[in-house]
């Protein structure tokens, strides 16, 4: 049968199941069943099909086709949903990216379940009809009036459990945090630059507090970034009820016992869902007690920190998820998680062990690697008053990210972490007299070449955050120190 709706092609499940299911919908929905054999046609035929949503599409072809509707009512509309038994019709993952898809192909009208409305409208240039019931919609394509017994769908959306935890502080604040000057500056330096964090310190130093709190650090997306944050959680699962919209930079930390394709992305069969690495696009991915995870999980960071993107490979399929976030690292001095130093019963070669899980390319490209210390009981004491809050961190950082901005408009980059290498040395060569710093690290073998670019991209952003208009000695012997890290056992060598 040839279907004049226009259905969407994504990821059916059991013929058996999407027919029983429609049929059910149609018969409840006081629609008559046609008498005969019925064949739906779901094209490309070669690609399988998976999930609920084409329920809506099919009862709106079937229908059409017995000439229980016009058939040019349904002509070019878009229809995603699923059926329940009774006629409801219910939210299905992944509409944002459907609609847009949609609207790339010339289509302006789309039909959803009522709990997604909101999020479809999300795409400009499109009209969208959000429907709770398939009587309904069979009513207004007949141009007839609403059932008087129509309601809203008490349906709430389906989220399915996401392969990580968001973690969520009522009202997250840099203020919150007592000391840690140093935790504070490598804090703003990284928000201001997109570059990766490392922090290793004793438990209760304030590493997790530190990461929860930067991405308020960071703008909120442009309109462009909010849609493609959107469309990924959209197919995950995972848009929070009632703000379909993420205008916020994403922040997500997985659990150190997650697998590698929760980390990167995976699935069964042909059903791919976006990874933890993904679902932090645009924003924060923290991993706390980065040794605790598997080797494999930390190496698969490797793609995504250089390229943005993470290719999820099965047998005859091939997805690419965006994911450029920034990483931040987390890790106690050694297995026995003593909280103070003198307490650890730990052997050096234990310490070493442990903190060498985290491999030398993963800390490689990290370009921001800090020792943190307990807060002394002053500071946990007194400086809740001169503990500058989020927001007045995060306008130093706005002003930073638009001095750089300014000086790449020509180009595509939009951070000083995005800038290729080759490109950074010969687009914006610091002064050669500031130069020595990193002449002398490479001369005795301290620095490598992969180093050199990622110094000096971290001394643009702190020459950006003192309002200099190009980096100084003392910002690249700051850089230099930052990359670097400590020279005791905290920091993987």
């Amino acid at each position: 049968m040839a279907s004049p709706a226009y259905i969407w092609s994504a990821s059916l499940t059991p013929p058996s199941e999407a027919r029983d299911r429609v049929r059910a919908a149609i018969l409840n929905s006081g629609e008559d069943w046609p008498n005969r054999h019925t064949t739906v046609s779901l094209s490309p035929a070669s690609l399988p099909k998976r999930g609920s949503g084409f329920d809506l599409a099919i009862a709106v072809s079937i229908m059409a086709a017995t000439q229980a509707i016009p058939a040019t009512a349904c002509a070019g509309l878009v229809l995603i949903g699923e059926l329940g038994l009774d006629g409801r019709v219910r939210p299905v993952p992944g509409v944002l990216p459907a609609v847009l898809s949609a609207a790339d192909a010339g289509r302006t009208t789309v039909v959803v379940a009522q709990a997604n409305a909101e999020e479809a409208a999300l795409v400009p240039g499109v009209t969208v009809i959000g429907i709770a019931t398939l009587r309904a919609l069979m009513c207004r394509l007949r141009g007839e009036p609403p059932p008087f017994d129509e309601d809203e769908d008490p349906a709430p959306p389906r989220r399915d459990s996401p392969p990580g935890t968001q973690r969520r502080c009522p009202t997250p604040d840099l203020a919150d945090v007592r000391g840690q000057p140093l935790g504070r500056r490598g804090l703003e330096i990284s928000a201001a630059g997109g570059h990766h964090l490392w922090l290793a310190g004793p438990p209760g130093c304030g590493k997790t507090m530190l990461a929860e709190r930067l991405p308020t650090l960071l703008p909120s997306l442009d309109r462009e970034a909010a849609l493609e944050v959107t469309a990924i959680h959209s197919v995950a699962g995972t848009l929070p009820p009632g703000a379909p919209l993420i205008d916020r930079p994403p922040f997500y930390a997985p659990h150190h016992s997650a697998s590698r394709p929760a980390i990167v992305g995976g699935g069964t069969g042909r059903l791919i869902r976006p990874g933890a690495v993904s679902l932090a696009h645009h924003g924060v991915l923290f991993m706390d007690e980065a040794p605790e995870f598997a080797s494999g999980v930390l190496d698969a960071l490797r793609q995504p920190l250089e390229d943005g993107t993470i290719s999820v490979d099965r047998t005859g399929l091939s997805t690419r998820f965006p994911a450029s976030f920034t990483l931040v690292m987390a890790a106690n001095p050694c297995p026995c998680a003593a909280a103070r130093r003198r307490d650890c019963r730990c052997a050096p070669a234990i310490r070493n062990r442990y903190l060498s899980k985290v491999t030398g390319p993963i800390m490689d490209r990290i370009d921001v690697k800090l020792s943190l210390e307990p807060a002394t009981r002053a500071e946990l004491r007194y400086d809740l008053d001169v503990a500058e809050s989020s927001q007045a961190v995060a306008a130093r950082v706005l002003e930073a990210r638009e001095r750089a901005l300014k000086r790449m408009a020509d180009t595509p980059w939009r951070s000083n972490s995005d800038v290729p290498g080759p490109e950074l040395r010969r687009r914006y060569p610091p002064p050669p007299e500031a130069m020595w710093p990193v002449d002398n690290a490479m001369f005795d073998g301290s620095l490598s070449a992969r180093g050199l670019d990622r110094v000096l991209r971290v001394a643009w952003t702190i020459a950006d955050l003192a309002n200099r208009d190009t980096p100084a000695a003392n910002d690249i012997s700051e850089a230099l120190a930052l990359w670097k890290g400590t020279t005791d056992d905290t920091t993987p060598r």
